[in-house]
């Protein structure tokens, strides 16, 4: 997929596009049979009902329109269902994601119903714990860093630290610090935040210094310095290898600059960590992180597997939601914003339907994939930063509607509209 070549917009269209973003993405829903509202392929987080309703919430909030909070309602009603059948009991693929969202919807829109079925769920995600872990995966995405940043959001500080308390005695030590394996059975150790070292960082950091255990915050600190040197980029950049040894190496690039295995998420860990400790070390390593980014190429798409991906996980929403952080709190991404903005709206698909986009899998014929609805990959992740852009832009609120489990609030504004 090659667009036309990115031409400048105005903060007016970049809302026009978030609103045909919102109209393609409330269509796709499909009706239950008791009226509500579920997206494909599932209730999770990651990228399906529940990664939808942050969005509707953002839109409630910044159009002021009351048709939005209803459609999030009409969701809760799949998630009430949903949330004791999945079979997984992790943030972004299962149960401690939907309660999460399950508790924000009582939170922002008095949704009782939602609120005991959030205690439900984070009462089978308790009684599911076998002492170390809930499963295979050990980290953000699927395992316990998630579950604990979840969990502390949902408003239960104790299962937070029931579940960090694992990688206390389950550190690898190394030269610089510690690293944890992602799952059993592999020899690669995972660097960054979707499932690596710096998730679970970020998880000990937050977790740690809301519950007051500075053992957690300490175990963090070391995890931290263990990645960092690993960097080959410094002393202006930031740049660490997605895995060592390389992680499925014929199919994952080496290096990528997202959220999900880059200096996007990186710098995120990084502004957790100075939210923590008050050290500035941690500025200086978020610097270093968005020096490599806006050196990177991105988000030209440079050769085939470079930059193949508009979405929030690992694409150039989630860039664009660092961005819109440093406007927030430095004034110094501006200009990088807008050239992000300008590449979404390039490449957004855009008919009577609404506005998707579809992202590009290089090694299959056709590249193109189908649009996606949710978080990850989808209308629901990027269009929940264009909205931000468009506030910050107009020197709005730059806080979201629903605060995100692993991106901190920005400074100044510890008390966003909702602490979900």
């Amino acid at each position: 997929m090659t667009p036309p070549e990115a031409a400048a917009v105005t903060v007016d269209e970049v809302e026009e596009l978030a609103v045909e973003g919102l109209r393609w993405l409330t269509t796709a829903a499909h009706e239950t049979a008791d009226g509500g509202l579920a997206w494909a392929p599932g209730p999770m987080l990651y990228d399906g009902t529940a990664g939808v309703v942050p969005v509707l919430l953002e839109a409630w909030r910044h159009f002021d329109d009351g048709a939005y909070a209803d459609t999030a309602l009409r969701a809760a009603r799949t998630l009430v269902d949903s949330a004791a059948g999945v079979d997984d009991d992790s943030l972004y693929f299962g149960r401690t994601g939907i309660a999460l969202i399950l508790r924000t919807l009582h939170r922002e829109l008095g949704d009782r119903t939602a609120d005991a079925a959030a205690d439900r769920a984070l009462a089978l995600v308790r009684s599911h714990f076998d002492g170390t872990r809930w499963g295979e995966l050990f980290e953000l995405m699927g395992g316990n860093a998630g579950i604990g940043l979840g969990a502390l959001l949902a408003d239960d500080p104790e299962l937070a630290a029931l579940a960090l308390e694992p990688y206390l005695r389950t550190a690898e030590h190394t030269p610089a610090g510690v690293q944890w394996p992602h799952r059993p059975g592999t020899d690669a150790r995972m660097h960054h935040v979707s499932h690596g070292t710096l998730g679970i960082v970020l998880a000990l950091a937050r977790v740690g210094g809301a519950t007051g255990r500075t053992d957690l915050v300490e175990l963090a600190l070391a995890g931290a310095a263990d990645v960092v040197a690993r960097d080959t980029a410094g002393p202006e950049g930031f740049l660490v290898r997605h895995s060592t040894p390389q992680y499925r190496p014929d199919v994952i690039e080496p290096v990528s600059y997202g959220w999900c295995h880059g200096p996007a998420g990186d710098a995120q860990a990084f502004r957790q960590l100075r939210d923590t400790t008050a050290d500035p070390v941690w500025t200086h390593l978020a610097d270093r992180c968005w020096h490599t980014i806006t050196h990177s190429g991105l988000p030209q798409r440079l050769r085939p597997g470079f930059w193949d991906n508009n979405g929030r996980c690992c694409g150039t929403a989630g860039v664009l939601a660092l961005a819109c952080d440093r406007i927030a709190e430095q004034r110094d991404a501006d200009d990088f914003a807008h050239v992000l903005v300008a590449d979404l709206t390039a490449r957004a698909i855009r008919d009577t339907d609404g506005a998707r986009w579809s992202n590009v899998e290089h090694r299959t014929t056709p590249s193109d994939l189908a649009p996606h609805t949710g978080w990850a990959m989808g209308n629901a992740g990027i269009v929940r930063e264009l909205l931000r852009f468009v506030r910050l832009s107009r020197e709005n609120d730059p806080r979201y509607a629903v605060t995100w489990p692993d991106q901190p609030p920005v400074r100044g504004s510890s008390t966003p509209q909702s602490q979900g």
